[in-house]
């Protein structure tokens, strides 16, 4: 397998996994808030955090796409 190839390998599986995480905010976004007023400041406080990490895991997909399209076209 050449470099490129193998290149192209490994960023299509960190894509993968970066995809995996995303889906895993959302379904943590979509599950709401608890009842419960203590669960909920907890709640809100880790929402902050997984939108620094949905935000982060965003723009490393983003720089995957474009590499993957720079060796495609290449």
């Amino acid at each position: 397998m050449s470099d490129i190839e193998q290149e192209k390998q490994e960023l299509i599986a960190k894509r993968e996994e970066l995809r995996e995480r995303l889906r895993s905010i959302h379904r943590d976004y979509g599950q709401g808030l608890d009842r419960d007023s203590e669960e909920q400041a907890q709640q809100l406080e880790n929402a902050e955090v997984l939108e620094g990490i949905a935000k982060a895991t965003a723009e490393e997909l983003e720089r995957i796409d474009r590499r993957l399209n720079e060796l495609e076209s290449s």
